[in-house]
């Protein structure tokens, strides 16, 4: 692999040429950069990511926290791509680069010169990673692929724990995330086999894909047997207001879970009614049984239940706030929170959830502003260009 130096972090040496934003593929090299890869992100004059300006109302001549939250630990380099001089560069690092990756619609690498047939000519043992919304070639290839799109076209958006509950967007962007984390594993994939074969490849990643695979269970089930299965809609498990807050309960992996809960709860076993004497019995009487649930939870506090059911070996926890699980013990004991002095000021930004004994991760290059590291980049290319003459 190219610019091979002493390192303890695993991809130390390797080179990434970084077309992506947003949120996809920014997640991907970031996890990249976090573990020793020289990340050069190219983004366009004036504006950048798109990320960059996402934040609503801040304060000028800040970095936004959702453009820190991606790309820490990488380079900031502004290319005009409509210029020659800047498209020679690009394919100028494409020479000694591991990796390209991009989020842009399929066909976008390709008209600007940049597509796998090209680099591979120029570089063998290039990578080129692609990430899209649905594909690179189908009836939806050249769809805007989006992360709630990918929720509502992958089925994911349809599956609520009850029927009753009204479609809703989901908050989190499971869909760029995971898909994200497989764009990880598809390099590194890469990367081993290319120390066997010499030879780089192209990888492809979808929205789409990634929330399909998300739902394997359900989706095998539904392939098998036509049947669906919805692990949020079991009869004994729940979220439950209760005086001063809410609670989630899973009544499961027990051998008699609905006469734990009413223990927990200081009832009559209600495994002992009729409606609800077993499995089939508690789905069809759902409802009912878990208004007794309910009315029983809000009698009391988050804590005072949350120690009763504990006290049944019943799996449960507290429902909190982004806030409140920031702040918690637990996350700072795991090393969640990484802070590091910008360039204007502090970042604190989520961590990586991988946590390597001989490979910590670190902010080594804050968020950078944009084009920070363009001069430089353009020097080792020039440089570069020198030594091979």
């Amino acid at each position: 692999m190219s610019n091979k130096t002493t390192s303890t972090l695993p991809l130390d040496g390797v080179r990434v040429l970084d077309f992506t934003q947003v949120m996809m593929g920014p997640v991907a090299t970031q996890m990249l950069a976090d573990y020793g890869a020289d990340v050069i992100k190219i983004e366009r004059p004036g504006t950048g990511d798109l990320s960059r300006t996402s934040f609503p109302n801040d304060p000028a001549g800040l970095v936004g926290p959702v453009f820190c939250s991606l790309n820490r630990n990488k380079r900031s380099v502004v290319l005009d791509l409509r210029k020659d001089e800047d498209k020679k560069l690009v394919l100028k690092l494409c020479e000694t680069a591991d990796v390209v990756v991009n989020n842009f619609r399929a066909g976008v690498m390709e008209r600007m010169g940049f597509g796998y047939e090209t680099l591979s000519r120029i570089n063998p043992r290039i990578i080129c990673a692609f990430g899209t919304g649905f594909g690179l070639t189908g009836p939806y290839a050249h769809k805007g692929g989006q992360d709630v799109l990918a929720q509502a076209m992958s089925g994911v958006m349809y599956r609520r724990s009850n029927d009753d509950q009204p479609l809703a967007v989901n908050a989190t962007t499971f869909a760029d995330y995971s898909a994200g984390m497989h764009m990880v594993q598809g390099i590194l994939l890469a990367l081993l086999q290319r120390e066997k074969t010499g030879r780089g490849q192209q990888i492809t990643v979808s929205l789409l894909d990634s929330m399909l695979a998300a739902q394997t269970q359900e989706a095998c089930a539904q392939l098998m047997r036509g049947r669906e299965v919805n692990w949020g809609a079991m009869p004994l498990s729940g979220v439950f207001e209760t005086s001063d807050g809410a609670l989630v309960m899973v009544g499961a992996f027990k051998s008699d879970p609905l006469g734990d809960i009413s223990r927990a709860l200081g009832i009559d076993d209600l495994g002992k009614d009729e409606r609800f004497r077993d499995f089939a019995a508690q789905v069809k009487h759902k409802k009912a049984l878990q208004d007794i649930f309910r009315a029983r939870y809000r009698t009391n506090t988050t804590a005072y239940w949350l120690a009763r059911l504990e006290e049944q070996d019943l799996l449960c926890a507290p429902v909190r706030s982004l806030a409140e699980a920031l702040a918690d013990e637990q996350t700072a004991i795991n090393g969640m929170v990484l802070e590091a002095d910008g360039e204007v000021e502090r970042v604190r930004v989520v961590g990586s959830p991988i946590h390597m004994s001989d490979a910590v991760v670190s902010i080594r290059i804050p968020p950078a502003s944009l084009g920070r590291h363009t001069d430089a980049v353009r020097a080792e290319a020039a440089a570069g260009r020198q030594a091979a003459e």
